[in-house]
């Protein structure tokens, strides 16, 4: 089992240890915090372009091919009603002598992200009290 441990330094800031790492979250001022951190909703969304984004820097790593000029960037469509997300685009933008051949292929690794194969078969939850 993979365990994160939280804490709550103080105000609206919530601390997550990963391993040997701790990412700092804040609210906005908005709501209440300092702003002194990325909001846990923006790390979420993060880890969703930054996992696709690994995953099309290994499929480049791998073939030898140069990711320089390489980009991604995300989009999120936004239902109103309900208040969520109800699309999430990923634009990959290619190195400008990036062979035609691997296209799809980078495409089909990307697919591949877990963060976004845990949304699409996602795990069930449970919340307790100690």
């Amino acid at each position: 089992m993979d365990t994160i441990e939280v804490s709550f330094p103080g105000g609206k800031r919530i601390d997550a240890k990963v391993g040997n790492f701790v990412i700092h979250t804040d609210q906005s001022e908005k709501y209440g915090g300092s702003a002194s951190a990325p909001e846990p909703f923006d790390l979420f969304l993060a880890s969703i372009a930054t996992c696709a984004g690994i995953f099309a820097w290994n499929f480049c790593e791998i073939r030898e091919l140069s990711t320089e000029g390489m980009a991604l960037h995300m989009d999120c469509e936004r239902d109103e009603k309900k208040k969520l997300f109800s699309h999430i685009v990923l634009r990959l933008t290619l190195p400008a002598d990036f062979p035609e051949k691997y296209q799809k292929g980078i495409l089909r690794a990307m697919e591949l992200c877990a963060v976004k194969r845990h949304m699409m078969d996602s795990p069930a939850f449970s919340i307790e009290l100690k």
